[in-house]
């Protein structure tokens, strides 16, 4: 009596002071307000930009001002919604992307904040993958960085819609004419301005509405203001002159920009304003912005400080003006689909009580609590128990949900990233029999019609691999499970056993992802695993043409197994990163269909392992000469023999290897520019330019990845931690002899 007592007491004190300290209008919301808004009112996007351009910021503001969350999360604090891994929380960076779900002004936005760093590039590509708008986060004082080009590369593949924010206008060094023009030149891209900034570096403090005429004020000192309250009124006449001119300029540029995009606007300007184009409606512009904007033919560019709270609730309005809604994107795959089932599973995350929880993007149809679904990569029915709204790492249970929302199932155990959902084995096939018939009808090829599949992910090679080891034996089956989780979750993690030494590798995107990835096996599944040290992924290829001939005559019990076989490798071009294999005609009509499966295997297995230090061999074609086998012979004994030849061949024809070259990108002060250039002469790298921003220098340069070991600690001790660099994986280029010698020495354990 006395515990249900105290319990009772703190449940009263707990509501006094809530009640007392915050207001009806402060109450957070919940997200069952609305479960299934209209399609129309929906917006799935990401936040893409840069390290450090402000994305994790940016969307801890949209939380607190959409009223979902009641105080600010800091990165800096490590109190963010959307980096809530242990991990994140300390580097202050962002590593696997996090949803959440919101409203804003009778919209629901299904908002994913994504990883900056290069090593985490796939969670961006399966994030884009789903999505139908994005908004690309910039930092005003530094304009397009290196992954902000990597990650625009990327939703300009997937045809995604952009709105650009220009965060950090209170810096010292923010440019609004640079950041313009560095999106023009670098992203080739058509910005089109739809704010200009009222005040300028510390003296920010608003923004003019160039579509409205309006002008948009923060007050207040920012220790107590929160950026909820701001102050909207017309331009006057009284107001600062420069401040008009500004604005009168850049509107009639943004009416002509918009004009030149858009034939329907520029009749209407012609037709009924072709005495003062001033006098368009801002309903007009803004409806003729949209159709540029879906078009993908301009995009709109905002500004503002997410940290000073200025500038957002602007960005979320032009989110729901501009950014597409899902029935406004074309899938062509849906419609056979109809109002049935269709779905994409694009990423896996692992709970320790739910178990694995699939985040999956609704394409058409509906889903709801338990149902079992099809998945057709995978060929098999699965229950789902539950549907949870995604909030980072808080979700809530919801009984079904429409077309175009993004939802987690707990129950998929077999769905991983890329699978595609349905409602049941029977809908499929309709769907097929409607592919079929609309590419009869239009005389359009079988294999377009017969892919039911919705696109997966293409997933990188990984660059780095190392060794991993657990404490004692008794932990290896824990170990393999842990791994077996963590590659479903992260398809960029690769692991192979070691054919050699039996040793499990760990293979990953670069130094910090492998250092991610053991720090959670510590955390999450507390293994204390021992990792070997960090090696490069090489590549092999040849350097001239080799036939090789092989005969295999092997008994077996009382079977025996004769075949041989006659090859020819050739090297492809430098640029090419394939390896082919074809057949003479006269071999090819003779062989069966097993026979010819069974040389290929043989060919694609030795393709595995290069003649000179066993690396994955490219840039190769392989001819198959001549194949005769005595009846009786196994497909296993002619795959065994055909390896065995194109080893012999590979041989013959000269290894090359292929080292990984990264693209560099380092800003530094000028005053530091110097030593940043020797120590990179010493790596064997290679500057390819040097560029102003601002009051920086931009490095330009490609170097070998092996020579990248521990350069980040490098670069802080040469430039006292004022520079900042980024790395991707640019080509592999052939090693040069003494280069090569050393590293067979270092392989060999001779150096």
């Amino acid at each position: 009596c006395i515990t249900e007592f105290c319990v009772f007491c703190n449940f009263r004190l707990l509501s006094y002071c809530s009640q007392l300290f915050f207001s009806p209008s402060d109450e957070v919301k919940s997200l069952r307000a609305v479960v299934n808004p209209d399609i129309s009112k929906i917006r799935n996007i990401g936040i893409m930009a840069h390290i450090d351009a402000g994305k994790t910021t940016t969307t801890e503001r949209m939380l607190y001002f959409s009223g979902y969350t009641r105080a600010f999360g800091d990165v800096d604090d490590g109190d963010t919604v959307t980096d809530y891994m242990a991990q994140e929380r300390e580097r202050g960076i962002t590593i696997q992307s996090a949803a959440v779900t919101f409203d804003w002004k009778d919209h629901r936005i299904n908002l994913i904040d994504t990883p900056g760093h290069v090593d985490f590039t796939l969670e961006v590509e399966r994030a884009l993958r789903v999505l139908d708008g994005a908004v690309a986060v910039f930092d005003a004082s530094a304009g397009v960085e290196a992954q902000t080009m990597t990650v625009w590369r990327q939703a300009e593949k997937h045809k995604i819609p952009c709105v650009c924010f220009l965060n950090k206008m209170d810096k010292p060094a923010a440019s609004l004419r640079y950041s313009l023009d560095s999106i023009k030149t670098k992203l080739k891209a058509n910005p089109i301005l739809l704010q200009i900034p009222i005040g300028s570096r510390k003296s920010f403090t608003g923004l003019v509405d160039l579509i409205t005429r309006q002008k948009m004020t923060w007050q207040g000192s920012s220790l107590t203001y929160d950026g909820h309250a701001f102050e909207t009124s017309a331009l006057q006449p009284s107001d600062d002159p420069d401040v008009l001119q500004a604005v009168s300029e850049a509107r009639a540029t943004l009416i002509e920009q918009v004009a030149d995009l858009d034939d329907d606007f520029a009749e209407l300007l012609l037709g009924q304003y072709s005495e003062s184009f001033d006098a368009v409606p801002a309903g007009k512009l803004q409806e003729a912005l949209r159709k540029v904007t879906l078009a993908r033919k301009g995009v709109p560019v905002l500004c503002g400080s997410s940290l000073k709270n200025k500038g957002v609730q602007p960005l979320l309005d032009a989110i729901t003006a501009y950014l597409p809604a899902p029935n406004e994107r074309n899938h062509d795959l849906v419609r056979w689909y109809k109002d049935d089932l269709c779905a994409l599973a694009f990423k896996v995350v692992h709970d320790k009580q739910r178990g694995p929880l699939v985040f999956v993007r609704i394409y058409s149809g509906s889903m709801k609590a338990q149902s079992a679904v099809y998945n057709i990569n995978r060929n098999g029915t699965e229950r789902m128990s539950r549907l949870l709204l995604p909030f980072a790492d808080q979700h809530i249970e919801i009984p079904s949900l429409s077309a175009g929302n993004i939802v987690l199932t707990v129950g998929l155990k077999q769905t991983v990233t890329g699978d595609t959902i349905v409602s049941s084995k029977a809908s499929a096939a309709a769907a097929v029999r409607r592919a079929q018939q609309e590419a009869e009808s239009k005389s359009s090829s079988q294999r377009e019609s017969s892919s039911l599949v919705l696109a997966g992910v293409e997933v990188p090679e990984p660059v780095f691999f190392c060794s991993i080891e657990p404490p004692t034996l008794a932990k290896q089956a824990d170990l393999e499970h842990a791994l077996n989780c963590l590659q479903r979750e992260d398809p960029s993690l690769k692991v192979r056993i070691d054919p050699d030494s039996g040793q499990t590798i760990l293979c990953g995107m670069g130094e910090l992802h492998i250092e991610i990835i053991h720090d959670r096996i510590k955390r999450e599944y507390n293994i204390e695993t021992h990792l070997g040290p960090l090696q490069v992924a090489y590549r092999e290829t040849i350097l001239q043409s080799a036939t090789a001939t092989d005969t295999l005559d092997r008994t077996l019990g009382e079977k025996r197994h004769v075949v041989t076989v006659e090859l020819a490798v050739h090297a492809l071009m430098e640029s090419s990163t394939s390896c082919d294999v074809t057949f003479e005609e006269e071999v090819k009509t003779q062989l069966p269909a097993v026979v010819r499966q069974a040389v290929e295997n043989g060919v694609q297995s030795a393709y595995l392992q290069g003649p000179v230090l066993g690396f994955p061999v490219e840039g190769v074609k392989t001819v198959i000469q001549h194949v005769s086998l005595e009846p009786g012979t196994s497909a296993a004994m002619v795959s065994a023999c055909v390896s065995r030849c194109m080893l012999k061949a590979l041989k013959l024809a000269g290894g090359q290897v292929l080292e990984p070259v990264m693209a560099l990108e380092v800003t530094v002060g000028e005053e530091y520019l110097s030593p940043v250039l020797a120590d990179l002469a010493q790596r064997r790298g290679t500057i390819c330019d040097i560029q102003s921003r601002q009051e920086n220098k931009v490095l330009l340069a490609t170097v070998p990845l092996a020579e990248m070991m521990g350069y980040s600690t490098v670069l802080r001790t040469l430039t006292s931690g004022n520079a900042t660099f980024s790395l991707e994986l640019s080509s592999y280029e052939p090693m040069n002899t003494q280069e090569q010698n050393i590293l067979l020495n270092k392989m060999a354990g001779l150096a």
